[in-house]
């Protein structure tokens, strides 16, 4: 055997054991979020509004909320107005703009998706947003 071929068999060798090491210790290893828990509203209360009138607090019962969960105006995540209460209701600063013509609202809540704490970041799980709820605005 030359130089050459006794280098090439050193360096194959190497990378083997590096691929080795880099296998056992989990760099090939992702894993992915899982499903969060699903948010459900039970009720709205209040469930309609007057066109024009003040703002109010809409507060929202239900299950499974997280503590940072947000309730979602049409669509536009409320973050800055709401308050988690408990793991079965939130509440939302409902602005007198926000009811100023009369129409129907979606109203969904969205547990945000948590950051993995395990090895590798290993452990997060996705956000979930809860069905629609109507609130109508007369």
């Amino acid at each position: 055997m030359n130089t050459f071929q006794t280098l090439k068999l050193i360096n194959t060798s190497l990378l083997a054991v590096l691929m080795a090491f880099a296998f056992a210790c989990g760099y090939s290893k992702t894993t992915m979020p899982v499903a969060g828990a699903m948010p459900a509203i039970a009720q709205l209360n209040p469930d309609s509004a007057t066109a024009g009138g003040a703002g109010f607090t809409l507060t929202v019962n239900g299950s499974n909320f997280s503590s940072k969960a947000v309730v979602n105006w049409n669509g536009v995540a409320q973050t800055a107005n709401t308050t988690y209460v408990s793991g079965s209701q939130l509440t939302v600063a409902v602005p007198a703009a926000a009811i100023a013509t009369a129409g129907m609202i979606q109203i969904t809540v969205t547990n945000p998706a948590t950051q993995g704490t395990g090895i590798y970041g290993s452990g997060g799980t996705m956000a979930e947003t809860s069905p629609m709820r109507s609130f109508t605005i007369n």
